[in-house]
């Protein structure tokens, strides 16, 4: 769970913030997403890392993302966090670690669910950067990803674990929807840009 308020501003350019209720908001995650991928190799291993508990409704949208995307079956990607396997304050450290031992040099791509204004809870956020778990309740947790995906599932500010034990799970499975559909989207179409771009290089 990402409370720092930085998740709230979004001051540059790179940055996407959009409304779960933006009738162009797949269209939108995944068009930036593929700005990200475009500043790759073809060649990079992407690895996802969906960070978050299924002991609290407001922190399982990492969770529900990584379970969503795991029925894919993809070999488009690498994927830490799940339901069943969940990356959380406990394990986060050693996840990153076995990552960087197993995959070269990988394009990271951090899911963590945040608290923020009222105005914008319900939206997503596409940022440049790490992500930063735990920032907003003193915990010291390594920083996650290249770039990173949250869904602002609450109001924060005041008792952020009451807050998070009371967030609507509709919410939380609309916003993980959204995330798991636009990203295999985004990587689907990398890999054929990069298959494309391979063929004409022979």
């Amino acid at each position: 769970m990402n409370l720092s308020s930085k998740a709230v501003s979004l001051p540059e350019p790179s940055c996407l913030k959009i409304s779960h209720a933006d009738p162009n908001i797949y269209s939108a995650i995944t068009h930036r997403l593929l700005f990200h991928f475009s500043r790759t190799r073809p060649d990079t291993p992407i690895v996802i890392v969906c960070v978050g508990t299924d002991r609290s409704t407001g922190d399982s949208l990492g969770p529900l993302v990584g379970t969503a995307l795991s029925r894919f079956h993809s070999p488009l990607f690498h994927l830490y966090g799940t339901l069943d396997e969940p990356v959380h304050a406990v394990n986060l450290e050693e996840t990153l670690t076995l990552i960087y031992n197993k995959h070269n040099d990988p394009f990271i791509i951090g899911i963590d669910a945040c608290l923020g204004h009222s105005a914008s809870v319900g939206c997503i956020q596409v940022v440049d950067g790490p992500l930063r778990p735990g920032a907003g309740v003193n915990k010291q947790l390594p920083p996650v990803g290249d770039i990173h995906l949250t869904g602002i599932v609450n109001v924060g500010g005041f008792m952020e674990y009451f807050v998070l034990q009371n967030t609507r799970l509709s919410l939380v499975m609309r916003l993980s929807d959204i995330i798991a559909v636009s990203l295999y989207s985004a990587l689907k179409q990398w890999n054929l840009h990069a298959k494309s771009a391979a063929a004409l290089e022979q």
